[in-house]
Order: C-alpha cells, then structure tokens, then sequence
C-alpha cells in the first residue's frame, strides 16, 4: 500500500517525519507498535516510500531487498525496456507501484511520495539519476561502480553531503562480516605493513575487445532508447549493446575494471585505509585481425590488462603500496608463504591477495573465505559467514541502507553504513584511475613499422587526486570526465 506524502499531527510531512524523527519531539503519547498491530506489526510512519530505477537484473534485487518483504512500500518503478521478464515480475510483485519509462518523468509526478530511490541502470546514467534524486532531498542506493567516470564520483560524494541524505554503493561485499575479520587481523599487525596487493578477475565475461557492432537494428517496440542512451552519445541501437553487453563499451560502460573492481578493490582499500593513488601505469591485451597489425579500438574496452596503482603510506599503513590489477583470466603467480596445497581465492578466478613483511592475507572477490599466512608458518581462518540475519551480504547491505534512512543523514546507523558516498566515492575514482590509463592507452603513437607503442614520451600517468588531474600527460585528462550530449548536463 502507498503511503501518501500526507501531514502528519505535528505539521510535517511523513517524508520529513521519517527523515528527521520529528515524532520524538512531539507532546502526545506514544502507543507501541506492538500494541496496536500485535507481534511483527510495522508502522506505516516506519516504512519507507521506494522507487526503483532501473529494475531488471541487480535492479530487481536491490528493489526487493529494499523492499524487505513488506517492511517498506516500492512506490514507483522505473524502467526503459518493458519487455525484460524480470520488469515484468517486479510489476507483477508491486501492482500498486506507478510504472514509468523515464526517471525525470517520474521524479515530476512522484517526488512528493518518495523517500528514497535504486539506481540500478547502466553504468553511464547513474549519476545523472542518482544527482536527480539527491538534489529532491532523496535518499540513494547506487549499483557499482557508483559512477562511469572520476568526476561524476566526485560530483556525487559532493552533493551527498550538501543535500544531507543517505548513501550506499551497492557494493555488497562491503557488509560481508568477514571483511571486518581482515580488518582486525590486520590491525592486530598479523601481516606487518603491506607493500604489494594482487587484486584479480575473470571478467570480461562479456564479448570485448570486438569491432564496433552495427547498429542497423529497428529498436523494440517496449525500449525507449533516448532514454536508455540518456547522456552518453547517441547511437543506433543494437542488442550488442543491450541488455547487458554495454559493459565493453566506453560510451556505456567501465569494462572490467569498472563491473567488478568496486568489488576487489574494495578488501585492501578498507583494510589499509587507502586514498588517491598518485601513479597509473598500464598493459592492454591486443587484438588482431590481420596479421601482424594490431587493432586498437578506441570505443572499446581491452580483451584483458593489467593496470599498476601507487599508493602512499596510510595512517593504517605506514608503507606505500603497490597495486596491481589484471583481468581477462590474467593472474598473479603464487607468493611465498602460500602452502602448497592451498588454493588461490575462488580456484584463481577472482581474488584479493595482501602481501606484508610479516606474512599475507587471501580472500575471494566479496572479502569472502578470508585466510591469513605468517612467515613463521601460521593460519588464521575466518569463521563462515551466518546464514540468515540482517548482515547478509545478499539482503543485508540494502536493508541496512532502508534503515539508516529512517534513521537520517546524521544516525549512527548512516556512520555505520560501510559504502556510504563518503566511502564509496573516493574507492569508485580509485578503480575509475584504472580505466583512465587503459583509455590512454589507445592515444599511443605507433613506430615507423607500426609496432612497439609507447606513451609519447612517458612510461607512467601521475595523478593529483585532490584536483583530479593527470600531471604530466594532459591529454589523458578528457578521460577524467566525459562530454554530455546536448540536453544533458550534471549539476549539482
């Protein structure tokens, strides 16, 4: 059932009611919610008001988590393609939820209604949806990687503050309980300082690294393609690019890095309190389709690469890191002090690999089956994850994130949050710094005989994360943002 944006007893709406617990400030008694609707009863002033954007795929899971089996109301949907069977079961789920196609038609008609929104649409519409929300005093559940380039991150870790509204990537591992067990096996100096993290995947698991498709496709009749292109440039549809395959494309997409790096990158950003990083380098995988020459195509991402970062020494760390990246199957050989007989993280498909001077810390890409090896022949295991509960990572980082809004911007539940924009924003331009260099990459000039290529006179990109700029290469910098079409703009 919805629940309208009506005045409550004390003159506020129930928005702001639930948003700023106006209710303990009033002078009538207040009657339990157990005495008035008996055991599990909840409140109609406790849910939340959600909309969904972007509902098929993590879309349908984010909405639904939030949802939490009835513990708040999906007051509107959202979604460019109509067609999607998971659309459809999530119509089918929330029959009272208003149906849209376009996000800003929505904001116009229900603003008033809703509390909070998920962002779960292609990578290149997430900011400019989630900046929508946040600037009507929304509350925000954004897909990773938060963003399609650094400086949407940077815009969007900004108006979170300003706005005063409740953030979370949907990063889920982040709330996996076995992540703060590395946090205190590293606190506790069981591997020393760490100078090299190993940070690996299986993805693309995508076609990538392909020629343009031809978008020579007539656009279904239940897609509004405007729409889904929204700010990126516009292009004839094709299904090469949807669903789902848009993540091998730079118009769309991040690639690899950009799927799953907020999710990798995650484990040793949190464990060693990570900032900017101060130097890129990277490595792409080649494609050919002639002999001898390889092609570089320049509106997609790589078939694999590999991508260095520098860190400077943390507070948590008093030691630089180096960080290394490698997707498309590529990854680190086994370190020393790994027994034999002992697998690499998730059978060396995706995986975080810690390295200090007193021993190293493994585990897989959500921070899961973490394990610790010491120089002098020791193991630490974490305890399995619980099955149920509020701290699951399949439920819980969304449900955690519906409580801290009702809790508001200033609780103890939203410092609690463990992606909170503040956290995910800084993590998001870390992984972002990656696709920065791989871009680049395709800016090289080729030898005479059209092999061997280079940075024009450089072998690495450093970065000034304070001002978001690369130093010594500018024409990298076109890669830090990206240019709208007309109509488009971000603002916050």
């Amino acid at each position: 059932m919805n629940q309208p944006d009506k005045p409550t007893g004390n003159g506020t709406t129930r928005r702001q009611f639930i948003q700023t617990g106006a209710l303990a400030a009033t002078s009538f008694f207040i009657v339990p919610r157990h005495v008035l609707g008996g055991k599990g009863f909840i409140a109609p002033s406790d849910k939340l008001n959600i909309a969904g954007v972007g509902i098929a795929g993590k879309g349908f899971s984010d909405t639904n988590n939030a949802f939490n089996k009835g513990a708040n109301n999906i007051v509107a949907l959202c979604d460019v393609d109509w067609s999607r069977d998971q659309v459809k079961k999530n119509f089918e789920q929330h029959p009272n939820a208003k149906r849209y196609k376009d996000y800003r038609e929505m904001f116009d008609k229900e603003a008033k209604n809703i509390d909070a929104v998920t962002v779960s649409t292609a990578d290149h519409t997430h900011a400019v949806i989630a900046m929508a929300a946040m600037q009507r005093g929304k509350h925000v559940y954004v897909q990773k990687p938060l963003t399609h380039n650094i400086y949407e991150a940077r815009m969007l870790t900004e108006a979170a503050r300003k706005y005063k509204v409740v953030t979370q990537m949907g990063n889920q591992g982040s709330s996996n309980p076995q992540q703060k067990q590395m946090v205190e096996w590293f606190d506790k100096g069981l591997i020393g300082k760490v100078h090299t993290v190993h940070l690996w995947t299986n993805r693309p698991v995508w076609p990538q690294g392909i020629p343009v498709p031809q978008a020579d496709a007539s656009v279904p009749a239940d897609l509004d393609w405007d729409v889904w292109i929204g700010p990126a440039q516009k292009v004839g549809y094709t299904p090469a690019y949807h669903p789902f395959k848009w993540r091998g494309w730079w118009n769309f997409g991040a690639g690899a890095l950009g799927d799953i790096g907020c999710h990798i990158m995650d484990v040793p950003f949190r464990v060693l309190g990570l900032g900017y990083p101060t130097e890129v380098e990277t490595s792409i995988g080649s494609v050919f389709l002639k002999d001898w020459t390889p092609e570089y195509i320049p509106e997609g991402c790589p078939p694999s690469s590999r991508v260095e970062l520098k860190f400077p020494e943390s507070a948590k760390n008093k030691q630089a890191v180096t960080m290394t990246w490698s997707d498309g199957g590529l990854r680190p050989f086994r370190p020393e002090f790994l027994p034999e007989g002992e697998p690499m993280p998730e059978n060396g498909e995706n995986g975080v690999l810690m390295i200090g001077d007193k021993g190293l810390m493994v585990c897989g890409m959500y921070g899961n089956d973490p394990k610790v090896y010491t120089k002098d022949g020791k193991k630490f295991e974490a305890a399995k994850i619980q099955t149920d509960g509020p701290a699951l990572p399949e439920n819980g980082h969304q449900v955690l994130w519906t409580e801290a809004c009702k809790a508001g911007f200033n609780s103890k539940e939203h410092k609690g949050l463990t992606s909170s924009f503040d956290f995910a924003g800084p993590l998001t331009e870390s992984v972002l710094m990656g696709n920065v260099a791989i871009r680049s990459y395709t800016l090289r000039n080729a030898n005479a005989n059209g092999r061997g290529f280079s940075y024009p006179g450089r072998k690495k990109l450093t970065w000034d994360g304070k001002n978001m700029k690369i130093t010594n290469f500018d024409e990298a910098n076109q890669f830090v943002s990206r240019k709208y079409r007309e109509g488009w703009s971000l603002t916050a």
